[in-house]
């Protein structure tokens, strides 16, 4: 009897030694999400560029899964943030347009109805943070600590200078809810944000959410008279090539922002590695939408090859974009997922994760891409849909019908042999563009009736 008692009261001393250890075993993974901003699909070392550095972003390659045939929910940045937050399709949200100006950016946004993602992890005992670019409605109650998000520090708007932090001559960036005059490149007060909060938040799950703003293009309207409208980067970004940091060559300077943006996020995963967080850390990357190929201005020196067009179109350079997906242990490390996937569908995987449940007051149009990246399954996805301004366009299979006005026909392409999209089919074969149309004006009536 005096050994059983010795023996209850030595478990009970060490009880709150085990229990850390056991709540630590069954701990949900933390998850960080990170955007680029209009970054192009053969802009990276890992999918082909062999004149920008990318080596952090390659090595997450290594690490993890490689996407060939991913797409966001949308060509433009407003709208493709709102769907990844939502996983739901534009037509659904109903913010399906670039929010415009200050007044755009400053206005209400996204509905307050619709649901974001640390929304839904904040009461599975995550901590949540957002660092960087928010485009999705800054009026009270559309800001990001009022959607779900602990910490923000970021910008309201859809692109700041990379230095004076303005966009359309007023200052443009925010800690919480209030304006914040900060020293630095954008981009490294971003990450050095997120490396902090993974610092001090490693003893729980959480929730980063890192929208660089990134290697978007500048803005004349976010300049001073006479200051030159150019790719902006840090000096250490020109020294990696060997280029003087007042060069004028657009490509060079491109190339420099791209490698800025990438030593960033390689400090973000450094932080996860050094909280001894990567076996636990879901890490997804991607870009917004595809680079923009607007004419005219000289600064079209992105690249979305082999792909066709960019930015603001629904040919495959505007909504196909690079994709990497980290999560040791779940998805093979080193591997290429040629599978069709969605933006919309890391909403449903992150909460599947955490261990959640999804909504059954709302569709959702991700669907959980876990056992598609596993090489386990096939795309969750039949065919994915899009619509946006006068373009409508749907993939299916290896067949994509696509149309820039609704007074035109749709065009058909076999994106297995024909990825530029040069070779119209639709000739070829009426009955399978029919189908495909009839297909796509069923959804789009079904989406839009919600």
């Amino acid at each position: 009897m005096r050994d059983r008692a010795r023996r209850s009261l030595l478990l009970a001393a060490l009880a709150p030694l085990l229990l850390p250890a056991a709540a630590w075993a069954l701990r949900p993974p933390s998850i960080v999400i990170i955007t680029a901003d209009n970054l192009g699909y053969g802009d990276l070392g890992c999918y082909g560029n062999e004149s920008i550095r990318t080596p952090h972003l390659d090595k997450l390659a290594m690490q993890g899964v490689r996407c060939t045939d991913f797409y966001t929910a949308s060509p433009t940045c407003t709208v493709s943030r709102a769907s990844l937050l939502t996983g739901r399709y534009p037509q659904r949200h109903r913010l399906t347009n670039q929010l415009p100006g200050v007044e755009g950016n400053y206005g209400i946004g996204l509905r307050h109805s619709e649901r974001l993602i640390p929304q839904y992890l904040k009461p599975l005992g995550y901590d949540t943070a957002c660092f960087g670019k928010w485009n999705i409605g800054f009026a009270p109650g559309s800001r990001p600590t009022e959607r779900g998000f602990d910490e923000f520090l970021g910008h309201a708007s859809g692109n700041i200078d990379y230095y004076t932090h303005v966009y359309n001559g007023k200052l443009d960036l925010h800690r919480g809810t209030q304006p914040v005059r900060l020293e630095g490149y954008s981009v490294d007060l971003f990450a050095d944000a997120a490396c902090r909060f993974i610092e001090q938040h490693a003893d729980q799950p959480f929730f980063v959410y890192l929208p660089f703003n990134s290697p978007h293009f500048p803005n004349p309207k976010n300049k001073a008279s006479g200051v030159p409208v150019e790719w902006q980067a840090p000096d250490s970004a020109f020294a990696a090539y060997g280029y003087e940091p007042d060069t004028t060559d657009a490509r060079r300077r491109y190339r420099a922002v791209v490698t800025a943006l990438d030593t960033a996020i390689g400090r973000v995963l450094e932080q996860i590695d050094a909280a001894k967080l990567a076996d636990d850390t879901l890490v997804v990357f991607f870009s917004d939408n595809g680079a923009f190929m607007l004419q005219n201005r000289g600064r079209e020196v992105a690249s979305n090859g082999p792909l066709r067009n960019g930015g603001v179109t629904l040919w495959e350079g505007g909504i196909r974009v690079p994709c990497i997906v980290r999560w040791p242990g779940k998805l093979p490390a080193g591997s290429v997922c040629r599978e069709p996937l969605l933006s919309c569908d890391f909403l449903p995987m992150a909460v599947q994760a955490a261990g959640g449940t999804l909504p059954d007051d709302r569709p959702l149009d991700g669907r959980d891409p876990t056992a598609t990246l596993a090489d386990r399954a096939p795309s969750p996805h039949e065919a994915l849909y899009f619509q946006f301004r006068k373009y409508s366009a749907m993939r299916k299979g290896r067949h994509k019908i696509v149309r820039t006005d609704p007074r035109e026909p749709f065009q058909l392409f076999d994106l297995e042999t024909d990825l530029g999209e040069t070779n119209d089919l639709a000739g070829e074969r009426p009955e399978l563009v029919r189908a495909l149309a009839a297909e796509h004006a069923a959804w789009l009536e079904s989406v839009t009736r919600e």
